[in-house]
């Protein structure tokens, strides 16, 4: 009866520690991540505090430049852009680690097996008997860490918000690449308008020129007024290719963007189109909708609460450490005797582990942590200071054109009424060449600066846009791998191929 009682007092007293240890497993160490209030401020510049703001419309902003060509630039750059691929594999990577993580928090457990071949060999009287016998073993080991203080938690606390910062990463890799491709495309399409200026008004200048060539052989003009003529045409065509190479490195960098080789967008963009026109004004909410539609900020965010976790982390590893080890093995003589006539052998039990002295390494890793998370906080702090500058400029920008745009459409205006009228008086022989070529250099001058400004209308809306967090906003797969291998099991080493 003694002998009866003892087991499960035994068993009891091994017990009480590890349920004590379950329980405590919902403990954690460290700070809780909470997300920070930053100060922001009530309008943009320029906006009455009074004035009640309308959200930004960012979704597809750039439909509203009204150019077919352009969406569909967009719709396949986010498709084959090579930045864009490298994100959605950054969010597999994080995914990944997260579900490494998180197994972490459960148990593991091995199987193995074993056959051998003996031999014994013992002296006898009549000289040396030997025994040959087979032997097979099989085994179950397991394994668990209790997560008294966690340690691991935090680990997947960690790798969550990892997830989270990578998919940010992919939206701001996104808000970026249509901006750019919004951009370029302006670009492109104003040197076209630029280069057709300047061949219709070279063409100008050359008949000009050829009506001094003709006055001059009736006297009533000199070889130096046709040089005169002859040297500003010139001097206007001389415009043409760097005009040209600055729209084919455009055209170039959008086929790029796309995911296609250089040349690839040459033909299709041959055909010229108006540079891309704005729908103005647009509404741009209020300064704190940036801390939610800017993808760069909420990365920030992310990564500062992700390093908020690792503090846990490292502090966890300063405290002890109790796993729940177990294994179970049965050998026998006889492959079929493992189940029945085998010996089996068992063992289980919690192992503590205490950290006593390390010379002030973990404390050290603390304070690394939480340095780390210092600086990614700052980090946050400073992404919210740039997009608030972002917008700022962007805003006073956009503005500032649409009044010099206006001036130099009254001033391109004056000046082709101008050139008109010295022409005429040109061919009447009532004003002077200087006069004609100074108003047609004047002409040319301002609508080349119409054009320039166009451009720049175009592209700070654009940038407004992109200050604002608006990007692409419908969805990408990102489960997708860009390699898929085949033949990963099994299988007999082939040959190295030769480098």
């Amino acid at each position: 009866m003694t002998g009866f009682e003892r087991g499960p007092s035994a068993a009891r007293r091994l017990l009480a520690p590890i349920v004590s240890a379950t329980l405590l497993a919902g403990c954690v160490v460290g700070p809780d991540y909470r997300t920070p209030i930053l100060p922001m401020p009530a309008n943009w510049s320029g906006q009455k505090p009074a004035q009640s703001a309308q959200p930004a419309q960012l979704s597809k902003w750039w439909q509203r430049l009204r150019d077919p060509e352009l969406n569909s630039l967009v719709e396949e750059a986010v498709a084959g852009n090579l930045d864009v691929a490298t994100a959605r594999a950054k969010i597999r990577e994080a995914r990944a680690s997260y579900r490494q993580s998180a197994g972490t928090l459960f148990p593991s457990a091995d199987g193995s097996a074993s056959a051998t071949r003996n031999k014994t060999a013992a002296a006898t009287s009549g000289g040396t008997a030997s025994d040959v016998y087979s032997q097979y073993q099989s085994g179950f080991d397991a394994s668990w860490e209790l997560d008294l203080f966690g340690a691991n938690r935090r680990g997947v606390e960690a790798a969550r918000y990892g997830v989270d910062a990578s998919q940010e990463n992919l939206r701001s890799t996104l808000l970026t690449l249509v901006g750019d491709v919004g951009s370029y495309y302006a670009q492109a399409r104003g040197y076209q308008a630029r280069i057709a200026l300047a061949r219709r008004s070279a063409a100008s200048q050359r008949q000009t020129a050829e009506l001094t060539r003709t006055m001059a052989q009736a006297g009533t003009a000199t070889a130096a007024d046709v040089a005169k003529a002859m040297g500003q045409a010139a001097g206007t065509e001389a415009a043409v290719p760097t005009l040209e190479a600055s729209y084919a490195e455009a055209v170039h960098r959008l086929s790029v963007l796309t995911g296609k080789p250089p040349a690839a967008l040459n033909e299709r963009l041959k055909r010229g189109a108006p540079i891309p026109t704005p729908k103005l004004p647009i509404p741009t909410g209020i300064p704190a909708d940036i801390l939610l539609s800017r993808p760069d900020v909420r990365m920030a965010e992310r990564q500062y609460a992700q390093y908020t976790a690792k503090v846990g982390q490292a502090e966890a590893a300063r405290y002890p450490s109790v796993s729940l080890t177990g294994n179970i093995s049965t050998t026998a003589y006889q492959l079929g005797d493992l189940g029945k006539n085998s010996s089996i052998g068992w063992s289980f039990g919690p192992t503590l582990s205490v950290p006593l002295f390390n010379a002030g390494q973990l404390k050290a890793a603390v304070e690394v942590a939480q340095a780390q998370r210092d600086q990614y906080f700052i980090a946050y702090r400073a992404s919210v200071l740039t997009a608030l500058e972002d917008v700022e400029n962007a805003l006073v920008s956009l503005a500032q054109e649409r009044i010099r745009i206006g001036k130099l459409a009254s001033s391109a205006k004056s000046y082709g009424e101008a050139a008109r009228l010295e022409g005429t008086l040109y061919k009447a022989g009532e004003t002077s060449l200087l006069d004609v070529l100074d108003a047609q250099r004047s002409l040319y001058s301002a609508e080349d600066s119409l054009l320039q400004s166009r451009v720049l209308l175009a592209t700070n809306y654009i940038a407004l846009n992109k200050a604002l967090g608006g990007g692409w906003d419908g969805a990408v797969d990102s489960a997708k791998p860009e390699i898929v291998d085949a033949r990963t099991g099994p299988r007999l080493a082939a040959k190295l191929a030769k480098p």
